[in-house]
């Protein structure tokens, strides 16, 4: 059982940070489409992804972008918190194998409304920038340990 501990906002400082890493897998691809809605061919065929720039699929840009929700969730500053805003900025693409690995780094606290600002930096197993922005947070105000929801084993059939 894994358990998830926030920072509530008598615990943030400014410069405090933190990481969340995941590889995409060509399951995350298919099932980020689905639930997106997002069925660009780029990232889910072979043949005509081979024919961009890219050479092959690439992952969505919001793939990435959702780290930074996951990271926010799940790091800092952790359940309870509420998502505020986020812009991103795209700087090169993921592809199926690649690990990211996003940078929350505290770069302003309004303590009177709980507002965090946070910089949010991913890069790839290389350390190339894929993605980066800000964030704003309403961090929780009280101390949290709760269990970490768990996610069913899902097999998908991407030979199709």
């Amino acid at each position: 059982m894994s358990v998830l501990e926030n920072y509530p906002i008598n615990e943030i400082s400014v410069g405090q940070a933190v990481t969340y890493s995941k590889t995409l897998t060509q399951t995350d691809v298919i099932l980020f489409a689905a639930c997106s809605g997002d069925v660009n061919p780029v990232h889910l065929d072979k043949d005509y992804a081979s024919t961009t720039v890219f050479g092959e699929p690439i992952g969505h840009g919001m793939w990435t972008g959702s780290l930074v929700s996951a990271a926010i969730a799940t790091r800092l500053p952790g359940p309870g918190s509420i998502y505020r805003s986020q812009n991103i900025s795209f700087k090169h693409p993921v592809k199926i194998g690649d690990t990211v690995t996003v940078t929350l780094t505290v770069s302003d606290i309004k303590a009177r409304v709980k507002l965090v600002t946070l910089d949010c930096e991913a890069h790839n197993q290389d350390g190339k920038l894929i993605a980066k922005g800000v964030a704003e947070v309403i961090a929780p105000a009280e101390k949290l340990s709760i269990k970490a929801g768990e996610l069913p084993a899902i097999t998908i059939d991407s030979s199709k």
